[in-house]
C-alpha cells in the first residue's frame, strides 16, 4: 500500500494549460455549472471529500474557511454559507468558493486548479469584501496601502 504522504493532488500542468488553449473547457471557468443558490448573500463552499484518495477528504478545511467568514462577515451581511462534500471521479481534487448575491448567477471565487491552490483568507475575504461590503475594513487583512 502506498503512503499516503507521497500522493499529491493534481494541479493543472503546462499540458493541461496547452488542452484549454486548444478548447479543453476543463479549467475554463466560464463553462462550470454553480450549485443552486441560496439565500442572498450567501457562500458555497464545493469540495471533494473521495476518501479512498489521499488528495482530498477537505472537509476540515471548508469548515475552517466557512468558519473565518462567518466571523469576518457575521449576518446580515452573509446570510448562509453551504458546505458540499463531492466525492466522483470527475469532481475529484476540487475545492471552490461561489459568492451568491440576489439578482446575479453565483460567481466564483475561488477555484483550487485554476489558482494553483487553496485560498489564502486574507485574498478570499478580500474578494468576497469588495462585492459584499466594499467599505469594509479587514484590519490585517488588508493590503497595506503603497
Amino acid at each position: 500500500m502506498a503512503d499516503s504522504a507521497d500522493v499529491s493532488c493534481p494541479l493543472p500542468s503546462e499540458q493541461d494549460n496547452a488542452e484549454q488553449a486548444k478548447g479543453n473547457s476543463a479549467l475554463d471557468s466560464s463553462t462550470f455549472i454553480p450549485p443552486v443558490p441560496l439565500a442572498s448573500p450567501s457562500i458555497i463552499i464545493e469540495f471533494c471529500d473521495r476518501v479512498r484518495s489521499a488528495c482530498c477528504q477537505r472537509l476540515h478545511r471548508a469548515t475552517w474557511v466557512s468558519t473565518e467568514l462567518f466571523l469576518t462577515f457575521p449576518p446580515p451581511a452573509l446570510k448562509a454559507i453551504s458546505i458540499i462534500p463531492l466525492n466522483s471521479e470527475e469532481t475529484g481534487g476540487r475545492f471552490r468558493v461561489w459568492l451568491n448575491l440576489e439578482g446575479s448567477p453565483p460567481q466564483l471565487m475561488w477555484d483550487r486548479k485554476i489558482e494553483g491552490g487553496f485560498p489564502e483568507l486574507k485574498g478570499l475575504k478580500q474578494r468576497i469584501r469588495d462585492h459584499v461590503q466594499p467599505g469594509k475594513s479587514l484590519g490585517h487583512s488588508d493590503k497595506k496601502s503603497e
